[in-house]
């Protein structure tokens, strides 16, 4: 079993999450369009101001075009490979209270697996 994290073998992170900043200058939809950067930052320094960060807890990165623009902003959760749809600070902490602390999935922000591009 991993020392960082003792439930889950061979993962670093309990939970690591992925948000869609990609900004597609041509004038295409994209997340960043839909204030996924202020999103990701409440995210962040929550997680931080929480000590749910660092190794064996939880990892909030940025990531590119996750190619699932139409249901934009955006994000992931790995290891569970749960994606979400957001649309405020309140959907950001509702997913921290639910899923990052206490493992529930939120179920209506769950982005539907026919959502594509």
């Amino acid at each position: 079993m991993s020392e960082q994290n003792p439930g889950n073998k061979g993962q670093y992170y309990q939970h690591h999450v992925f948000f869609c900043l990609n900004d597609r200058a041509n004038g295409e939809d994209s997340c960043a369009h839909h204030g996924a950067q202020a999103m990701f930052d409440h995210c962040k320094a929550r997680v931080k101001a929480e000590g749910l960060n660092g190794p064996g807890k939880v990892r909030i990165n940025k990531a590119g075009c996750m190619d699932r623009c139409a249901g934009g902003p955006i994000m992931a959760v790995y290891p569970e490979g749960v994606w979400y749809t957001y649309i405020d600070n309140d959907d950001i902490d509702e997913i921290i209270e639910s899923h990052l602390k206490n493992g529930k999935v939120v179920e209506r922000l769950v982005t539907p697996p026919e959502v594509g591009r």
